[in-house]
């Protein structure tokens, strides 16, 4: 099988590593792929933009402000009563397939979208349906998994909230029970997603080996790094790198958290900082292209990972990309908290840091490679790299590939 048509919400230039990257290799592998996604004004990928032909499909055309806040009102509202999002994608999808034969579609979705277009044309032009789950409603804290929120007032945002969140897991499940397979990206999400189809998958987020790749490189000062959006402090905590940070002893002038955020993120940041008294550490700058986080991770002196304990009012499951990338470089990796799950498993597998439970540990470490820093200008650790190898984008692509292969031969 050579044939895929991949649906999918985000598509490079857009925010879509995972989607961007596998078509990458596809096409170095030989296969023909063809990708359909909703347009986006992004262009934080730009550089995997032309691994493929895509079609993307404009829902906000409005130019004016006003206009453009009304037309995503209709929307939202034609969305939920009418699936109007997915089935505009559907008519553009049935077109595609009525000029190319594909063997099998793959629809790849961080919540619902565009699940129920892949479902239509599926049934539609009898394919194979593989849905790739990159993130779920259930493993958030809270309503994180909402792109805006409704602002009317807090009692009708509840019930909306309610109301589309009930809507979106119907959407999505129902797809899941009639997809042939179904991947995910941690296994707790695995355990999640087979109450819906037992065929499923473990297909882990990770790095691009052609990029990303250890670069020692002397820095002037010692940088603890952040690169990413911060959704809410419920997802991802600072406390304990702050307080670890001050138990250190190290001053401003010694050591600087630098963060490569979004202006909401940096709001959080802030109020976080002035709480806990460590405005001084701090320095913001503002979002890189992707294809410059290898460099802004190879000049820091350590990684930082935000995460907040596993449970059942906190974050579940998640395996951030930021972890991966990191592996690859050989910077020490500093997860604060530790989920007290998957990620800390992997960091000990790994030999590449510390989930830290304590604000004790916190300072031990961050001294621990202040120190070789001193020492050799720049810092390093010795991972295992056998075991990063499992999580190449280029490995992630060779295990879609068999599995598409195994569709094929069974015949489904």
């Amino acid at each position: 099988m050579k044939r895929v048509l991949i649906l999918c919400d985000l598509f490079p230039p857009a925010f879509g590593p995972r989607m961007g990257y596998l078509c990458k290799y596809l096409k170095q592998a030989g296969w023909q792929v063809e990708v359909i996604a909703e347009a986006m004004d992004d262009q934080t990928f730009a550089f995997l933009a032309d691994s493929c032909p895509v079609t993307f499909v404009p829902y906000y055309t409005a130019k004016n402000k006003f206009l453009r806040k009304l037309q995503w009102i209709f929307t939202l509202l034609a969305d939920f009563l009418f699936s109007y999002k997915d089935r505009k994608m559907a008519k553009v999808a049935h077109r595609i397939c009525q000029h190319q034969a594909f063997d099998l579609i793959l629809c790849s979705s961080f919540r619902t979208f565009p699940l129920v277009a892949a479902r239509l044309t599926a049934q539609r032009h009898h394919l194979p349906l593989v849905v790739d789950l990159r993130d779920i409603i259930e493993q958030y804290a809270g309503n994180e998994f909402l792109s805006h929120s409704f602002h009317v007032c807090p009692w009708l945002d509840k019930q909306l909230t309610v109301l589309l969140k009930r809507k979106l897991l119907n959407d999505r499940n129902r797809t899941l029970r009639m997809a042939s397979q179904v991947t995910t990206v941690s296994p707790w999400h695995v355990e999640q997603l087979k109450q819906y189809n037992p065929n499923v998958s473990l297909i882990y987020n990770g790095y691009d080996p052609d990029l990303f790749y250890p670069d020692h490189r002397p820095n002037r000062r010692f940088t603890i790094t952040y690169t990413g959006r911060i959704l809410s402090l419920a997802m991802r905590n600072p406390e304990l790198l702050f307080k670890g940070v001050l138990l250190s002893g190290l001053s401003a002038e010694q050591i600087t958290l630098e963060w490569y955020v979004d202006p909401a993120s940096e709001a959080l940041l802030k109020e976080a900082a002035t709480q806990y008294q460590v405005s001084e550490y701090m320095s913001y700058q503002s979002y890189v292209p992707a294809s410059e986080i290898p460099s802004v991770l190879n000049s820091s002196s350590m990684l930082l990972l935000l995460t907040e304990k596993s449970g059942e009012h906190a974050p579940k499951g998640i395996m951030t990309t930021k972890f991966f990338e990191a592996l690859a470089v050989d910077k020490p990796i500093l997860c604060v908290p530790s989920d007290e799950s998957y990620l800390e498993e992997n960091i000990r597998r790994t030999r590449s840091g510390l989930a830290a439970r304590s604000a004790e540990e916190v300072a031990q470490f961050i001294l621990q490679y202040y120190r070789q820093w001193e020492t050799q200008g720049y810092t390093a650790t010795t991972p295992d790299h056998e075991e990063i190898k499992r999580f190449s984008r280029k490995g992630q692509a060779e295990q879609f590939m068999q599995l598409f292969e195994t569709l094929s031969s069974a015949g489904l």
